[in-house]
C-alpha cells in the first residue's frame, strides 16, 4: 500500500545494518526497493542511508509516485 506525499511530514522507515565481509556495513531500506548504501563505520552507514532514503522519496515525488508507507512496528518479547 502507498500513500502521496505530504511536505515536511516525517516519516520512519526500518532499515537493517550488516557488516559484509570486508567490514564495511551496508545498510539497506526494504520498503524501498534497490534503497541500498554503507559506510565504514556504522554510524557513516546510517548517515549513508539516511541521505539515499532522502533521494529515493525526492525521486518518487518529482515523478508523482507514491511513497510506500512508513513502517511501524512491535517489540514483541518471547521466551525460549
Amino acid at each position: 500500500m502507498a500513500r502521496f506525499f505530504c511536505d515536511n511530514a516525517p516519516m520512519k522507515f526500518r532499515v537493517i545494518i550488516e557488516p559484509d565481509e570486508d567490514g564495511v556495513f551496508v545498510a539497506e531500506c526494504p520498503n524501498l526497493p534497490g534503497c541500498i548504501s554503507q559506510g565504514r563505520t556504522r554510524a557513516e552507514a546510517v548517515a549513508n542511508i539516511k541521505d539515499a532514503i532522502q533521494g529515493y522519496l525526492a525521486s518518487l515525488k518529482k515523478h508523482s509516485e507514491p511513497a510506500p508507507l512508513p513502517v511501524t512496528e512491535e517489540l514483541v518479547e518471547v521466551s525460549a
